[in-house]
């Protein structure tokens, strides 16, 4: 009997998660790390959905996309563009069977944890006005004082003029900030829990100081900042109903450690997938399948309303190909179409942090800097909420990812009993599509300064670009 090699077998038979550095030459290291200078400008533009909507139509723009609107019938090759109540964008390349054999999705969620204001914010108190805040999304609260602010959004005045505002980007404009209680009176706040020491109406953020010169009004500095407002936008107090505005961090998008290997910034869940699978569109050729790449809004508050993943603005797109291509259109024939397409839902998931090793099952817990994550099933402690992609299309995506040499790791949420999450995989799979989440891995995701590594950045933009060919 002959002598077993069993290191040769272990190689063989075993699945060892691989570090992109380690495994990659010079020359893809450098590709890794320029790819993400166009990822880090696009973070800066794209505070908000709406901006993300409007950097990606300029981009999309750029690369020969035009809107849909613009077609009276589409042919194999044609590029197009969709924008749905100024949330979603819905960008398509032609297949050459237009749609009879499906279509191939990469679908992510450009929505972000971060703080609205009311719709009655502006107010006075000892003097100092202040905007309050609502905020939107699973943040954890004690992240947002101290740090400063930038103030987006639009306002459409009463007589339905829309006005953009966006103040405390640039150098030279004021930022905003939500006060703390200092440490020498903060024994009863620092007895509280993390999640009870700052509460939601607490979250007020300080945007004036300096009132008007009139001892007959009661509120000088809240009216000092309606009349900046007036002077500089037109608004008055009541325009703040018909108003969508936010308030983001106003930092940018940072290279983080000595060798610039990871990036700091605001909003990477998930428009780090947003912009991988957009700029992977952007490489792919005509292939006999449709392709599509998909941008929603509402994933962080459960995809409701008319511009999340539930919304049927996605069948309507598909019927508006189907009939541009086909000649005809009917939610019968969308839903086959459903049927007949697969899709990868581009979500990040939580990174294995060294000082929090506890919530995570070790063998089941991505790691930066070690590729693309896929994640079989999301969802909450016993599978409650999940989408569970098959066997047959594991190993689809699998063979897809092997065959173009892309990295890729095995991922999942957090110990079984911990907590977990759910992605928007959930939404396309009850439309009876084949579906699974690949995305980026992230330390600090929610807070207001997340944590990527480039390598699973250029890793995922790999993947997705890998999808699409096949």
């Amino acid at each position: 009997m002959p002598k077993i090699d069993y290191q040769k077998l272990e190689k063989q038979l075993s699945f060892e998660k691989r570090n992109c550095w380690e495994t990659w030459d010079e020359k893809e290291t450098k590709k890794a790390m320029d790819f993400s200078e166009g990822y880090k400008k696009f973070l800066n533009e794209a505070k908000t959905e709406r901006e993300a909507v409007v950097t990606g139509v300029k981009m999309a723009e750029q690369n020969g996309f035009k809107n849909l609107n613009s077609y009276k019938k589409l042919k194999a090759g044609d590029k197009v563009y969709s924008v749905n109540e100024n949330r979603n964008l819905i960008l398509a390349i032609i297949g050459k069977k237009f749609l009879h054999d499906g279509f191939k999705l990469i679908m992510s969620h450009i929505d972000v944890p971060h703080l609205d204001l009311k719709v009655n914010p502006l107010y006075e108190d000892e003097n100092i006005a202040f905007f309050k805040s609502h905020y939107y999304g699973g943040i954890k609260k004690y992240h947002w004082p101290t740090i400063p602010l930038s103030l987006h959004g639009v306002v459409v005045l009463a007589n339905g003029e829309k006005i953009e505002i966006k103040i405390g980007e640039k150098e030279s404009d004021p930022v905003f900030m939500i006060t703390d209680l200092l440490p020498h009176l903060a024994k009863q706040q620092a007895k509280k829990t993390l999640d009870e020491a700052i509460s939601g109406e607490e979250l007020n953020i300080l945007v004036g100081s300096l009132p008007v010169k009139d001892e007959k009004i009661k509120g000088k500095v809240k009216l000092a900042v309606l009349k900046y407002l007036h002077d500089e936008y037109g608004m008055t107090a009541e325009d703040f109903f018909s108003a969508d505005l936010q308030v983001a961090p106003n930092s940018k998008a940072r290279d983080l450690g000595f060798d610039r290997a990871m990036i700091a910034a605001y909003g990477q869940d998930d428009r780090v997938c947003a912009y991988t699978s957009m700029a992977a569109l952007f490489e792919s050729k005509t292939s006999d399948q449709t392709q599509i790449c998909l941008w929603v809004d509402r994933e962080e508050i459960g995809s409701e309303g008319n511009t999340g993943a539930q919304s049927i603005f996605i069948e309507n797109f598909v019927g508006d190909l189907l009939e541009l291509t086909s000649g005809k259109s009917s939610m019968r024939e969308v839903f086959k179409i459903f049927a007949k397409s697969h899709g990868l839902s581009s979500d990040v998931t939580a990174g294995l942090d060294p000082d929090y090793k506890s919530v995570h099952d070790p063998m089941n817990v991505a790691k930066l800097g070690y590729g693309v994550a896929i994640e079989k099933f999301t969802g909450h402690r016993g599978k409650s909420s999940t989408s569970e992609a098959s066997a047959e299309y594991v190993q689809k995506i699998r063979k897809i990812l092997n065959n173009n040499d892309v990295i890729w790791q095995t991922a999942g949420l957090g110990k079984v009993d911990e907590g977990g999450g759910g992605t928007i995989a959930m939404y396309m799979a009850k439309r009876n599509m084949n579906i699974i989440d690949i995305g980026v891995a992230l330390f600090n995701m929610h807070a207001p300064m997340e944590i990527s590594s480039k390598a699973d950045v250029y890793s995922a933009y790999l993947a997705y670009k890998a999808f699409y060919k096949e």
